[in-house]
């Protein structure tokens, strides 16, 4: 005969866990494999905004600030000063406008063999080489004065 054993009441509950074990168990082991454990002191430190940024200068207390301020306000008031007392020396300098006119003409490279443009000393016909610097030779009256 055979006998037979009963299932005592511990067995009976360890056999009710066991579902809920493999569920527990399959749940850990596909969190570790998703989410690798890793030492967070071993790791590198995430960058920040400041990584990226140039080295700023160290923070500057208020009263150093309001001495910043106050300094540039004396530099202010000296210049001001400086050029309502010698104003000769900040007038502009008059250009004389032949001059600017012929030095346009010398830098203007949309000019070609036989283009013609007008001056106040009258009008040249450009015939100067693209490939070469312009000169004021290059520019001849188109209507040459005779020579008395």
């Amino acid at each position: 005969m055979r006998s037979i054993r009963r299932k005592s009441t511990s067995d009976r509950w360890i056999s009710g866990r066991a579902p809920v074990q493999a569920a527990v168990a399959a749940a850990v082991g596909l969190a570790l494999s998703a989410y690798p454990l890793s030492c967070r002191a071993q790791s590198e430190p995430e960058p920040s905004i400041n990584d990226y940024l140039p080295p700023s200068e160290p923070e500057v207390s208020r009263d150093e600030w309001r001495q910043r301020i106050e300094d540039a306000r004396r530099r202010a008031k000296d210049v001001s000063r400086e050029r309502r007392e010698h104003p000769e020396l900040y007038k502009p300098i008059p250009e004389d406008p032949d001059l600017v006119a012929t030095e346009r003409l010398l830098r203007d490279d949309s000019l070609q063999r036989g283009d013609i443009v007008t001056t106040k000393k009258g009008m040249f016909v450009y015939q100067g080489r693209s490939d070469q610097p312009r000169r004021d030779q290059d520019f001849v009256p188109v209507n040459p004065k005779s020579v008395r």
